[in-house]
């Protein structure tokens, strides 16, 4: 039997809205207990003392990129589930541009076929495993992402996919009324990007001040804004449910709030980065800060944290994009656009947004667990008896060095390399398949 007992921890629990000191009881990956202080245990239960660590449920990521299948040396799919559970992530969905993309049943097929070998190499004798994230997989909207041809869309949700994105702007918005329409009896999550690539051009910051002082080519809030605006009158049309990602721009936030006052069926997402940072980040030239969509102006950021705490953005993305030392090593302009967020995220929005008392924990907790599985259309069991530990243990004030070695991530491409960083999860628990997660 595994038993262990967590002694005067801070319980986030979002699920109850509960914001609690207890002491928690976990045995063989079910939640016993959770009281203000539990006496009785069973024999060989490990005892830990946890002031001052806060125990929430599980993170959820709704889009992230694999490396694996195509490009290993950025990202295996060990890696990246040991790089989220190092995060806290207990749920992570992939995006399907992997080469070849994850486009059709087979393709699909072989990555289960690939996830129950590393799950059997994981296993030695009787020992179970070490934690790993549930791992969940979007399908593509279109042949190898494209956006130029439909795949089959009926057989890739029989296959098990988690909902439907290309991660990729499909521009010929006739394509995308009618796969709106095919998939609206199908009944699963559709994430779609904005952002019309004509009016975008070969901007890799966002247009204005700062972007001229910087001599680098701008990318205008238009681009993401008018391509918005096309989505929700087809979503207006066809009544097909929609999630927007990376939304970035002050004008997109005012957009999904009309359209949600309006009842249209729609989620959004923003991405950590875009929450935390601003172009007048970019005076380093760092190339990963090379972001898509492109950071935001200052008022853009404003936007954006008014957005999520109001709930007109829905939930908070990590959009994780691993890419090697050589690749991200060049000019900014040259970069290709993507950062690592997996093991950085909780951290450095809890140090930005709870510690500085501008978000509740409770607010931000939501906004990384149980608002984006809510987007997938799934949902997190409570902190409570006979539930699944499906659970992070969090040191908010503990300091580690983000340094290559000390990432469970392939690739460092990230703008905090090489600075001390404070808090670091300490556990986290993930239900093993076997175990039924509450839906």
């Amino acid at each position: 039997m595994d038993s262990e007992l967590l002694q005067q921890v801070r319980v986030l629990d979002p699920v109850s809205g509960t914001d609690q000191l207890a002491d928690v009881l976990i045995v063989d990956g079910l939640i016993k207990a959770v009281e203000t202080s539990i006496s009785e245990i069973p024999g060989d239960t490990l005892v830990r003392n946890c002031q001052g660590l806060i125990l929430g449920t599980g993170l959820v990521d709704l889009y992230s990129h694999s490396g694996e299948p195509g490009f290993e040396e950025r990202e295996t799919w060990l890696s990246l589930m040991e790089s989220a559970a190092a995060g806290g992530f207990t749920r992570l969905a992939i995006l399907p541009d992997t080469v070849p993309a994850l486009d059709n049943p087979s393709g699909l097929a072989a990555l289960n076929q690939k996830l129950q070998v590393l799950q059997k190499a994981r296993t030695k004798g009787n020992s179970p495993p070490p934690s790993l994230p549930h791992l969940y997989c979007w399908g593509a909207l279109t042949l190898g992402v494209e956006g130029q041809q439909m795949t089959e869309l009926a057989e890739l949700a029989a296959a098990g996919v988690v909902g439907f994105a290309d991660g990729r702007p499909i521009a010929n918005l006739g394509l995308l009324r009618r796969a709106l329409e095919y998939l609206q009896p199908l009944g699963k999550p559709v994430a779609l990007v904005p952002c019309d690539l004509k009016l975008a051009g070969n901007g890799v910051m966002r247009e204005g001040v700062q972007s001229l002082r910087f001599g680098l080519p701008g990318t205008p809030a238009i681009a993401e804004s008018t391509a918005l605006a096309a989505i929700l009158e087809i979503v207006a049309t066809t009544g097909t449910p929609v999630h927007l990602m990376r939304i970035s721009t002050r004008r997109s936030v005012e957009l999904l709030e009309d359209a949600k006052a309006r009842g249209l069926p729609i989620t959004a997402s923003t991405t950590w980065m875009h929450l935390l940072l601003n172009t007048e980040d970019l005076s380093t030239y760092d190339p990963n800060l090379r972001l898509e969509p492109p950071l935001g102006n200052p008022i853009d950021q404003a936007a954006l944290l008014r957005g999520v705490r109001e709930g007109i953005i829905d939930a908070i993305a990590i959009d994780h994009t691993p890419y090697t030392y050589e690749e991200k090593t060049v000019a900014f302009a040259e970069a290709p656009p993507g950062a690592i967020g997996l093991e950085l995220a909780l951290p450095l929005l809890w140090h930005t947004l709870v510690e500085t008392g501008d978000w509740s924990a409770l607010e931000l907790w939501q906004r990384i667990s149980t608002k984006p599985a809510i987007c997938l259309q799934q949902n997190l069991s409570a902190i409570a008896p006979n539930q699944p530990a499906e659970l992070v243990l969090f040191n908010p004030q503990q300091t580690w060095k983000i340094e290559k070695h000390t990432l469970k991530s392939h690739s460092s491409n990230t703008p905090w390399l090489g600075q001390q960083l404070i808090g670091r999860v300490v556990q986290t628990w993930c239900p093993p398949q076997g175990l039924e997660i509450a839906d």
